[in-house]
């Protein structure tokens, strides 16, 4: 109940919670005073209700044994409440949370785990994506923590990074992917207010024009002298990027958010801001041995061996 903001609502659930089971206790005792009425042979009325012509619903007092189990079960609830959370924000004696028996259960998987993922921390990166099992088991692992972002087959999508093309914006190698893991990465593209609308024209033709695509050739010129001037501290001259700071190489045919003129419009006018989320406080070193392994394989392991 940690969403409620106000004490209001954690003393207005109690309330009702705690009324509710207190006015199951009354209704069931209540009935039970209640007089059964017998007709004169001794049988018990019904209530009036008669279905397929014969079949009358009868005026029976209740069951003691189901009256028993009713009282029962509401004692449980009452119980149950005082040992766990259920009361508003009242936390229960046993202090018990789902967040913490999620953890509880994590860590345990990891020890059990331990023993079959230990002889992959003895080998390379490299070594374990030649392993067909590991590789197994690090597509299943990549599939859990990274498809969401980068896709099942880790073709990527807009702003999300292709892993299978070789393109790395901060490096390729195991070192660098596990340090994305673990770390996470955070790309900043600062946003060009300072320049005019033609001047944007001017320099998105430029910057298409580095990797082959259609331009108006004055403009691009043009542009050619604003990357200079605004770009080439992270771009490089040639336009090939710089992996240190994970600016891109804008001189292939791969676009993070794509390359029609107005998406690059966009990019230098409002800027992108992309972020790989930190993995270290959720993966265990194995479990990125394992899925490192598996990324490298995309575009170091022939598909045929990869299979």
């Amino acid at each position: 109940m940690s969403d409620f903001i106000g004490a209001y609502w954690s003393v207005f659930i109690a309330a009702i919670t705690l009324i509710g089971i207190v006015w199951c206790v009354w209704l069931l005792s209540s009935q039970r005073k209640v007089t059964v009425s017998q007709a004169a042979d001794g049988s018990v009325t019904d209530t009036g209700h008669v279905w397929d012509g014969d079949l009358r619903e009868l005026n029976n007092p209740l069951p003691r044994w189901w009256a028993w189990m009713f009282l029962i079960s509401c004692v449980f609830g009452l119980v149950y409440l005082v040992l766990y959370p259920g009361l508003g924000s009242y936390p229960g004696v046993l202090g018990y949370t789902t967040d913490n028996a999620y953890v509880d259960s994590v860590v345990e998987a990891n020890e059990d785990l331990k023993p079959i993922y230990a002889k992959y921390m003895q080998l390379d990166v490299q070594q374990v994506a030649a392993d067909p099992k590991a590789r197994e088991m690090g597509q299943r692992l990549y599939l859990n923590y990274c498809a969401q972002c980068h896709g099942s087959d880790a073709g990527g999508s807009k702003g999300f990074p292709n892993l299978t093309d070789n393109d790395w914006l901060y490096g390729g190698s195991p070192e660098m992917i596990k340090t994305a893991i673990l770390q996470g990465r955070a790309g900043v593209m600062p946003a060009y207010a300072h320049l005019s609308k033609d001047e944007i024209a001017d320099l998105v033709n430029y910057v298409r024009s580095l990797s082959g695509l259609p331009v108006n050739s004055a403009k691009a010129e043009r542009g050619g002298v604003l990357f200079a001037a605004n770009c080439v501290a992270c771009h490089a001259t040639d336009g090939k990027g710089n992996t240190a700071m994970g600016a891109p190489n804008l001189t292939d045919k791969i676009w993070l958010y794509g390359s029609t003129e107005a998406t690059v419009t966009e990019t230098l006018t409002k800027g992108r801001n992309g972020q790989m989320p930190a993995h270290e406080a959720i993966l265990t070193p194995e479990k990125v041995q394992l899925i490192a392994a598996y990324v490298w394989s995309l575009t170091n392991i022939k598909t045929d061996q990869a299979k």
